[in-house]
């Protein structure tokens, strides 16, 4: 299955590429945050197959499973486990806390708190499936992988839990601006998952097991 993940940055190219052939095979689009909901909503729109997303640092108060879907027929993933298109799937939004009035910011023990909260899903996946998630997505990278030390950048030490813990295919995030990918690394493994930062789109190709 070919994915089209997209972060922090609108792409003018992919309003044309979106209308073309280009993105034919996609059939699933991830958002990993900071991105204006008409721009999900077009890329949702013109190649009409299934969009999860988690909010950014930047993107208006949306948190949980009973938040306001702010991205007209996407599936706001924050804080919930689903299925979509046989995939099992997973997401936490917002970044680290760098400012007392931030929103969509945490501290590492409220993401550790948050990370719990998906354990119940994630049990019934692995009683039911074998296996408890095939993809997670995050605005925010972990702790110590493809993050800086800098406030506002630094990543979350309940990734790097829930990784080692659900062991998921991928996990696809943001935040993190990449210009050169040859002197920077966007691409890491935490065990056998494979960590993405997928700025500012990328198409992934998921195998089937």
């Amino acid at each position: 299955m070919k994915i089209l993940a997209v972060t922090d940055q609108v792409v003018e190219r992919l309003y044309t590429l979106a209308v073309g052939e280009h993105f034919r095979e996609v059939r699933l689009i991830l958002g990993c945050g900071d991105l204006p909901s008409a721009y999900l909503e077009y890329l949702l729109t013109m190649l009409n197959v299934p969009l999860g997303y988690v909010p950014g640092n930047h993107d208006i108060v949306c948190t949980g499973a009973s938040a306001v879907n702010y991205v007209g027929g996407g599936i706001n993933l924050d804080g919930r486990v689903v299925r979509v298109k046989g995939l099992l799937l997973a997401g936490l939004g917002g970044s680290i806390r760098y400012r007392p009035d931030g929103i969509n910011q945490y501290t590492q023990m409220e993401m550790y708190l948050r990370v719990l909260g998906l354990f119940p899903g994630l049990l019934w996946n692995r009683l039911r499936y074998g296996r408890a998630l095939d993809i997670l997505i995050s605005h925010s990278p972990p702790f110590g992988i493809n993050d800086d030390d800098s406030s506002a950048h630094r990543g979350l030490l309940a990734l790097n839990f829930l990784i080692r813990w659900a062991k998921p295919r991928y996990h696809l995030h943001g935040h993190m601006h990449v210009y050169n990918r040859n002197l920077e690394v966007s691409t890491t493994t935490l065990g056998s998952t494979q960590v993405v930062n997928v700025f500012p789109y990328q198409v992934l190709e998921i195998p089937d097991e």
